[in-house]
């Protein structure tokens, strides 16, 4: 797959509606009861970045996004402003936000990942797409040095360590990240006239695996 390291402008991020989607196969037996079964292990977001249109400087900087992907062949990074960070959107990233593995003595890669809470139950996703230069890492509640003692990969999330955690050592991490999307329509259709009456075009993305 195609991917441009590039974000999309996060001034026209900021204000679009989208978030996370899932996919539930529901049959309903002859007894009335259910059964459920869901064929993804992980969430898929849809946004829509005319929404944060707001000049025709705005469309004509979306355009040329647009065009430099080629619509629909390329991905590209997104900031979801509900949802960027490790850490809670009251708080700042810290060393300690997420739990992403145990040592064994052995092991010295670990994906990025962030767990979401609720009650009982979780959901742990990967973070394939981190910022650059903002992830922290710690062992044991031990705030390590970037580029010394560890370093990330900002295209795919890994953290690699110079020597292996020591067996059952917490490994956490902060961190802000993007998600990796595309265009989902090849095309856009806008006019000066319906713009200016308030009637925003509709600029489809989707999240991409990876």
């Amino acid at each position: 797959m195609s991917f441009h390291e590039v974000r999309f402008p996060a001034n026209l991020s900021f204000g679009s509606m989208g978030g996370p989607q899932r996919r539930t196969e529901v049959v309903t037996l002859v007894n009335g009861f259910e059964e459920r079964n869901s064929p993804w292990a992980h969430s898929r977001r849809r946004y829509d970045a005319g929404v944060g249109m707001r000049s025709l400087d705005d469309v004509e900087a979306v355009i040329a996004f647009f065009e430099a992907r080629r619509g629909q062949l390329h991905g590209f990074r997104w900031k979801d402003w509900a949802d960027f960070r490790s850490c809670a959107a009251s708080k700042d990233v810290g060393h300690s936000d997420q739990v992403i593995g145990q040592g064994d003595d052995a092991t010295t890669a670990f994906q990025l990942v962030k767990t979401y809470h609720s009650g009982d139950h979780q959901y742990q996703r990967p973070i394939r797409k981190p910022v650059a230069g903002s992830v922290t890492v710690g062992v044991e509640n031990t705030a390590l040095q970037g580029g010394v003692d560890f370093d990330v990969d900002p295209t795919t999330g890994i953290v690699t360590f110079d020597t292996p955690p020591f067996l059952g050592a917490e490994i956490t991490a902060g961190y802000e990240f993007d998600v990796p999307v595309r265009f989902d329509a090849d095309s856009i259709q806008t006019s000066l006239a319906s713009f200016k009456a308030g009637d925003l075009p509709s600029v489809p993305v989707i999240e991409v695996r990876i």
